[in-house]
């Protein structure tokens, strides 16, 4: 299938869920990153926060639990620049000031810069995966363009309400393929 098939799709299916289903599939996805990702001193985490309306996993149930068990970890968010297309990120700290913008992400305010090369896990959002690791997202290419400067050895890990679909039939060069993808019921790939 195609990415903006599938994007229709999914973006239906996930709308048809009830809110009560979306936050406990988003508490075992919670449950299975700090499970099978142990974490250490020194690392940053990039976490996406969650477009509340389009019933995204919820990703405060994993930044509260770093908080709470992982104060040495540093957390950071993206704020979307529009006019550059690009995404700049930010340490979100628990005074952070949040405001949504024109697409219901909120944003912390004149938090401090952390820079891509800086980032050793980034938990990025998707619609649909596939079996190659492929990621079906909005469309507007933030992400990837996020992940081409980040170091290599980032650890790239999606967060999905969803199963794998087989193939995505558009996928290309320029899509950076996932290490691993969390789901309510698994981790993909199994995670030894």
């Amino acid at each position: 299938m195609r990415k903006a098939e599938l994007r229709k799709q999914m973006l239906q299916k996930r709308q048809a869920l009830p809110a009560e289903e979306v936050q406990l599939r988003s508490q075992r996805i919670a449950d299975l990153f700090f499970q099978h990702f142990p974490l250490q001193a020194e690392k940053t985490v990039h976490v996406f926060l969650p477009i509340l309306k389009n019933k995204e996993v919820n990703t405060w149930l994993i930044i509260e639990r770093l908080r709470m068990d992982h104060p040495e970890v540093r957390v950071a968010v993206p704020v979307t620049d529009v006019a550059q297309h690009v995404l700049t990120h930010h340490e979100l700290t628990e005074e952070a000031v949040l405001i949504e913008n024109a697409w219901g992400i909120p944003e912390p305010q004149d938090a401090r810069i952390i820079h891509a090369r800086e980032v050793d896990i980034v938990l990025l959002p998707l619609l649909a995966f596939d079996e190659a690791g492929h990621r079906v997202g909005y469309g507007k290419g933030f992400y990837d363009r996020f992940l081409a400067d980040c170091r290599p050895e980032v650890l790239k890990i999606g967060l999905s309400l969803e199963p794998p679909v087989e193939s995505i039939a558009d996928a290309n060069e320029f899509d950076v393929p996932l290490d691993y993808v969390i789901t309510p019921q698994l981790v993909w790939p199994e995670k030894p």
